[in-house]
């Protein structure tokens, strides 16, 4: 049975016994501040599991996971990997133990179904300190049949969730599990495929009384999916299903090694084929190799699957072209991978080079290692050494010690492992504003009692509320009276013309107002169905429950419209230009002003930029109609409407139609016609990150200020240069740029010359230390060049040398060293003189060790800085 089969079988048999069937979740849950990745089927359930939005109190889904706990063990064990698909079926205070087991059952040994032989099952169900789980035991020993030593009675470590700490355990919902495993041969050997999670109580405090039952208990299950296609298809490990074995085989392919399960090469091969589709699905949902959270995490993934590669003899990027194949084997679940497959190849193409790059680069550290651990008489490299390899030179460490390997070295790495747990990943920065209190607590409350905000600002900027919620100080609080509360408040109303920060564009401002009572909205944030009003008490009370008026600064929200629809036009314009892969990775919309970021692997020319300015303008002039509509996701997908990849959308979304040639899945603000916007235009473009790049532009007002600025400024220097007209402009220029390079020519003839006739008399009158000459000086009317030459000339001529020269070029000080080749020997460094020189004129430099140069920002010292320079050289050669 195939991987593709089993999934759909899945699925229909639970839609069967009543759960909607639901999508998988996005990768990168971006609402959920407590992972990076989505972990499990769960994850997408959270606010059903809390009581909170049941549409549905049945679901069934298959979710894409990514963890990296077990990362190491990837490749190596027959079941472990970063990337998987998990199957499952949850209830919401609906069905519970009996309907669940039976289900199970049914699902694995029905003849339609998986028809596994029942005497190849075995089934676990919890005992332990929390007591026994006599239901599930009766269930399954008396209702399904099985005999006693087919059930074991396990701990709390194995059957349940989440398991508790060894005396005591995370507070929340708990509850017993029963898994159950499959027998190859019906012998002692088996394999974990289905775990049946009954959350049925409130964890509170220190045991062993602290579990409440739960008003309403739930269902949430995990199977993983290709573990159930290696039981299904009967082979040993995931990695020989058909679609991971594919995965395998292409993966020794682009190598130049065959792959074979037991052969050496095998464990490689597997961890690349599970990288590779872990880092393609995770770029296909906008995520981009970095260093900080999840974009951190890719890097990683792909930097180990380009270093197994490494390791087997391949030094050139080939990662990169596996993602067709990880689009192939994968397109009937998720065939919109195969839109993006171009970029994901540019990106981790680029990433491949860089790292490859970087271990060239750092080879020669790692020598550094290798000697350090032979003058040590030691067979370890060291632990420090490792970890500078590491964070330092982006040697992973399995690189170390696989090139350790190779000198019959190992690696320090209990010393190692110490150091990279004090190790910070300061790119993290900490949390603002109100993000602690997105996810849960004081939100969480205001969801149970009112409900969702409603929006009203597609119509309006202005309506009448109530407020529902005020959290101050990241608690709720029933009233507040503090005029200019040090922190910014939010409010909470049932109802709102204040557009919620999200899909790119800003929240909006304004105010919140009722008899004596005035609050200032600064930014409008919004955190699933609730929106935010962040600011300031200027006059009054807040009070729960209190009705007040919402008004937005209408000329904003008009920029934010305009910007927001021509970022539309801009999207449709790229594709026009460079074609359907430059996909959309991000935006910000503000007033008047757009940035857009887009897969692209190059910089745009500038006859492209062209091109779009102006196609945006064109379709601005025709004026075409801007339409809403709110219609089922698969309704919209038929039509065409594009979706931002990595985005998680309703059951219905929000469509917007700009005449007959753009559609996309928006819920931002928009006009009602596109000539509304004025004008666009673009002001740059840049990359922004591998594979990403960004344009910016302005609209309306904005874009013509700009333009009459830039004319302004041409005016200007029409007048300053004395040229007829712009036109002369270039021209112009071009003949002082030429007078420009004459005087300059001159100005270092006539430096050149002055400095010749310097040098004897320098060397003549120089102070002497043993043998070596010591010169200073601060040279005037001198260029750069002339600087670096006078130095040349002073080696050539003075003999074993030490120099120091200071001048003033444009308003700072600059500063040149330079010693003789057999001075270096003696420990005389230019870079070093240089630097004590650089302190006294409030700078820095460096350069070799023959030849530095420095600059400062105070001139009026560099008669000090020499003669800081001098008493260095003095001291080092013992004078």
């Amino acid at each position: 049975m195939k991987t593709d089969e089993i999934r759909e079988k899945y699925l229909s048999f639970f839609e069967k016994q009543g759960c909607v069937r639901r999508p998988s979740d996005v990768l990168v849950p971006r609402e959920d501040p407590t992972v990076l990745f989505t972990p499990a089927g769960m994850n997408q359930f959270k606010e059903q599991f809390m009581g909170i939005n049941i549409d549905y109190t049945r679901a069934t889904t298959c979710q894409k996971c990514l963890r990296t706990g077990d990362i190491s063990n990837v490749g190596v064990t027959a079941y472990h990997h970063t990337f998987f698909e998990m199957l499952g079926n949850f209830s919401f205070g609906d069905y519970f133990k009996k309907e669940a087991i039976h289900w199970a059952w049914e699902f694995l040994t029905g003849k339609q179904w998986m028809n596994i032989n029942p005497q190849q099952l075995t089934v676990s169900v919890y005992q332990g300190k929390h007591g026994f789980d006599e239901e599930a035991y009766r269930i399954w020993h008396e209702e399904i049949g099985l005999p006693d030593n087919r059930i074991a009675k396990l701990e709390e470590d194995e059957n349940y969730w989440p398991a508790s700490a060894p005396s005591e355990g995370p507070d929340g919902v708990c509850g017993p599990c029963s898994e159950i495993f499959y027998h190859p041969d019906g012998d002692s050997k088996e394999v974990e495929i289905w775990n049946l999670v009954f959350t049925q109580f409130n964890r509170v405090g220190d045991p062993p009384d602290n579990l409440r039952p739960l008003p309403k208990k739930n269902i949430d299950t995990g199977m993983g999916l290709e573990r159930m296609a290696s039981v299904m298809q009967g082979v040993r490990s995931n990695f020989e299903i058909d679609t991971l074995k594919q995965l395998c085989l292409a993966a020794g392919d682009v190598v130049g090694k065959k792959y074979s399960f037991d052969d050496p090469a095998g464990r490689p091969l597997r961890r690349i084929a599970d990288h590779v589709r872990a880092v393609t699905f995770a770029i296909h949902e906008g995520v981009m190799p970095d260093k900080e959270k999840e974009n951190y995490v890719v890097r990683q993934l792909l930097r180990r699957a380009v270093l197994e590669g490494y390791l087997l003899g391949k030094t050139e990027p080939f990662l990169h072209q596996l993602v067709p194949t990880v689009a192939e084997v994968m397109t009937s679940a998720y065939p919109e991978l195969k839109e993006t497959v171009a970029s994901a190849q540019g990106t981790i193409k680029e990433e491949e080079s860089q790292f490859l790059e970087t271990i060239d680069r750092g080879l020669h550290h790692f020598e550094s290692a290798v000697k350090s651990a032979g003058k040590s008489k030691s067979n370890q490299i060291s632990g420090d050494d490792a970890f500078t390899l590491h964070t330092q030179e982006g040697f992973l460490i399995e690189l170390v010690e696989a090139m350790a390997n190779k000198k019959n070295l190992s690696v320090d790495r209990k010393r190692f492992d110490d150091l990279m747990l004090e190790f910070k990943d300061t790119s993290r920065g900490g949390e603002s504003g109100f993000d602690s209190v997105m996810a849960e607590g004081p939100l969480d409350a205001i969801r149970k009692t009112s409900g969702p905000t409603e929006f009203l600002g597609y119509d309006s900027t202005t309506a009448d509320g109530k407020i529902v919620g005020i959290i101050a100080n990241k608690q709720l609080v029933e009233s507040l009276e503090e005029v200019g509360h040090v922190l910014p408040v939010a409010v909470i109303l049932d109802r709102t013309p204040f557009y919620g920060e999200a899909g790119g564009q800003v929240g909006d401002s304004g105010v919140l107002q009722a008899d004596g009572l005035e609050f200032e909205v600064l930014t409008t944030q919004k955190q699933k169905e609730l929106t935010l009003h962040i600011g300031h008490l200027k006059q009054g009370v807040l009070k729960l429950d209190q009705a007040v008026t919402a008004e937005v600064v209408s000329d904003r929200r008009e920029g934010i419209r305009r910007a927001h629809t021509a970022t539309h036009l801009l999207h449709y314009a790229l594709h026009q230009t460079v074609g359907k892969d430059a996909t959309q990775r991000g935006s910000k919309v503000d007033s008047d002003e757009l940035r857009f970021d887009f897969a692209h692997g190059k910089s745009l020319t500038d006859d492209e930029i062209r091109q779009i300015e102006d196609i945006i303008n064109e379709r601005v002039s025709t004026g075409a109609s801007v339409e809403t509509a709110v219609m089922p996701i698969e309704e919209a997908k038929k039509l065409g409407a594009m979706a931002l990849f990595g985005e998680k959308y309703p059951d219905r979304v929000r469509v917007v139609s700009i005449g007959e040639f753009s559609r996309e899945f928006c819920g931002g603000t928009h006009l009602s016609n596109s000539g509304q916007v004025g004008l666009c235009k673009i002001t740059s473009e840049e990359p922004v990150a591998k594979g990403v790049r960004r344009i910016k532009a302005l609209t309306g007002p904005k874009a013509l200020g700009q333009i009459r600025e830039t004319e302004n400024l041409v005016k200007e220097l029409v007048t300053l240069l004395k040229t007829p007209g712009p036109a002369e402009l270039p021209r112009r220029i071009e003949q002082l740029q030429e007078e420009l390079r004459q005087t300059r020519k001159e100005v270092q003839k006539v430096a050149s010359q002055n400095v010749s006739g310097l040098v004897d008399e320098l060397i003549q009158n120089a102070e002497t230390v043993g043998d070596v000459k010591i010169v200073t000086h601060v040279a005037e009317n001198i260029t750069r060049e002339a600087l670096r030459d006078f130095v040349d000339q002073l080696r050539q001529k003075g003999g074993p040398i030490a120099i120091l020269l200071g001048a003033e070029l444009d308003g700072k000080a600059a500063l040149i060293a330079g010693v003789s080749k057999d001075l270096i020997k003696q420990g005389v460094k230019a870079g070093d003189a240089v630097k004590v020189a650089a302190k006294e004129v409030g700078g820095g430099g460096g350069g070799r060790p023959d030849m530095a140069e420095a600059g400062g920002k105070n001139p009026a010292a560099l008669p000090a800085a020499i003669k800081a320079a001098a008493d260095f050289y003095r001291e080092k050669l013992g004078g």
